[in-house]
């Protein structure tokens, strides 16, 4: 093609990519408020009972985490469960990966008291429910799914590809998650994404919540 064709093409991506990281942007900053007024809430409530807790905004595909008292510590981006929900199949801990159907790789929405421990590979990672296999942990570089690469996209999409657990920068969980989670109990809460957060989180208050 001549080089006319091709300029406009390349101006198109560029656009198109300045308009992505504009809309992450803004989706980062909702996100913020979202999860400082809902630590607000938990303080209020005495819901963490006096533990560090941490955020996890499906939406903003983003969890963030906050001391005792509800400072604000750090934030990261995290990839979730593939496909959109907040309910995962009750077996899905019993279950080899194998056998965990597409629509079914949900990252539950809850309230989950974390406990320190290690998977069947003796990586340490943070459970947030055993019985369901639902865990906290470093992102692992699977074949052909790029998972690293994706943690630094700025859109959301790509950040769906998980069989439902919550997976973090090595560096971030390493130096934020592995002090607060990886050797005492703490909470995380995992705002739902298909129903009104105050439906879930009875301490909430506010129909924005």
């Amino acid at each position: 093609m001549p080089p006319a064709m091709t300029r406009p093409t390349r101006l198109a991506r560029c656009a198109a990519a300045a308009s992505l990281a504009l809309a992450a942007t803004a989706a980062q900053a909702m996100g913020e408020d979202v999860a400082r007024r809902f630590a607000d809430e938990v303080v209020r409530a005495g819901d963490a009972g006096g533990r560090a807790f941490a955020v996890v905004d499906k939406p903003a595909a983003t969890v963030w985490v906050f001391d005792r008292g509800g400072r604000l510590l750090d934030n990261s981006p995290v990839l979730l469960g593939q496909a959109r929900g907040d309910v995962a199949p009750a077996d899905i801990g019993t279950r080899p990966l194998s056998r965990v159907r597409p629509h079914e790789k949900v990252t539950s929405a809850g309230r989950y008291v974390t406990e320190p421990g290690r998977n069947h590979r003796g990586e340490d990672i943070v459970w947030l429910d055993y019985d369901a296999a639902l865990s906290m942990h470093r992102v692992r570089d699977v074949p052909g799914e790029r998972r690293p690469e994706r943690l630094h996209s700025p859109g959301t999409a790509d950040k769906r590809i998980s069989f439902g657990c919550i997976n973090l920068p090595a560096d971030f969980y390493d130096r934020v998650i592995d002090p607060l989670f990886g050797r005492a109990t703490g909470v995380v809460y995992v705002l739902p994404e298909t129903q009104p957060a105050a439906r879930l989180f009875r301490f909430l208050h506010g129909p924005s919540l």
